[in-house]
């Protein structure tokens, strides 16, 4: 049977500062139609892949995180949506739609099968799966709702608002009746906090001199503005974590993989309601994925920057 072209996104070598299109190169490799019999494995035609700020720390050779860096020389890996094409695994069959971390190319062999979840073809748009019912909401919703824990009436404000996180925890703080306050580095980003998802106040961080503000707890789960600094900024004024009875703590949306069924509920139910909106930046084509991983820490995406492989 005839293998299958297949282009590829290959991660070059580690680096120490903010991420290039050269960093990544294509490449056109082949593959074969069926997965391995007795291997457990599926093949899959990826449609959607994700790009996110944590995978700026899989691009440096550091072995001591949460997740293991890329393989230079290898494919890039992350979150995405697909399509099974064929299977040796029989919970999954040709057609079944699954979200879930696979490679940055046109289709990949799955191995570990667990990693993967199969997702329903409905009135969700697919690509929400690696954005607003995937890794960066649930981000969100555990964030919002377990770690800072607010309650009716409190001022909520959210850097980078107008990311894949920061919009969703925006309008989960305006559904529990917070006041909401969120930041963003372009005057268009903050027209879009304020005009269409539905922000109390936001303003461009880039024109503000003082950000001091009455914070109570700082949920903390990426820091996108550091990620490729060779010398990480450290935090000023930290003794007011003291006078202002402040709680900071970082966490993992791993830690509360748990709630994932209530937060599908929940989640799903809103936007289906019409409560909560949700905005993407969608570059189309492989080809396209260097340079939108590159412009995520440039701050050029408007939304959720998401790769469109393929349309079904």
């Amino acid at each position: 049977m005839a293998k299958l072209e297949n282009k590829q996104v290959i991660f070059k070598n580690f680096i120490d500062r903010a991420p290039q299109e050269t960093d990544l190169e294509l490449k056109v490799s082949d593959i074969g139609p069926r997965a391995p019999s007795g291997s457990g494995a599926f093949l899959v035609k990826n449609l959607y892949l994700s790009c996110d700020p944590y995978m700026r720390g899989r691009m440096r050779d550091f072995h001591g995180s949460y997740i293991p860096p890329f393989v230079p020389g290898q494919v890039v890996e992350g979150f995405g949506v697909s399509k099974v094409v064929h299977s040796d695994d029989p919970n999954f069959k040709p057609g079944d739609l699954v979200s879930g971390l696979t490679g940055w190319e046109e289709y990949s062999l799955i191995k570990k099968t667990e990693r993967l979840r199969k997702i329903q073809l409905d009135d969700i748009p697919l690509s929400y799966h690696v954005g607003l019912l995937g890794m960066p909401g649930f981000t969100a919703y555990a964030g919002f709702y377990e770690v800072c824990s607010p309650s009716r009436g409190e001022h909520v404000f959210v850097s980078a608002a107008s990311g894949a996180v920061g919009q969703l925890v925006g309008q989960l703080a305006k559904l529990h009746g917070c006041y909401v306050v969120g930041s963003a580095g372009s005057n268009q980003k903050v027209d879009l906090l304020k005009n269409k998802l539905g922000f109390d106040e936001a303003f461009n961080y880039k024109e503000e001199q003082d950000l001091n503000a009455a914070l109570k707890r700082i949920a903390v789960c990426g820091m996108v503005s550091q990620h490729s600094l060779s010398d990480p900024k450290g935090i000023h004024n930290l003794f007011n974590l003291v006078m202002m009875r402040i709680r900071m703590q970082g966490f993992l949306q791993s830690d509360y993989l748990h709630l994932y069924p209530r937060f599908l509920e929940h989640v799903i139910g809103y936007y289906r309601q019409g409560k909560i909106v949700y905005v993407e930046d969608v570059s189309e084509g492989l080809a396209s994925a260097p340079a939108a991983l590159a412009g995520l820490f440039s701050g050029k995406n408007v939304g959720k920057q998401v790769i469109c492989v393929a349309h079904e």
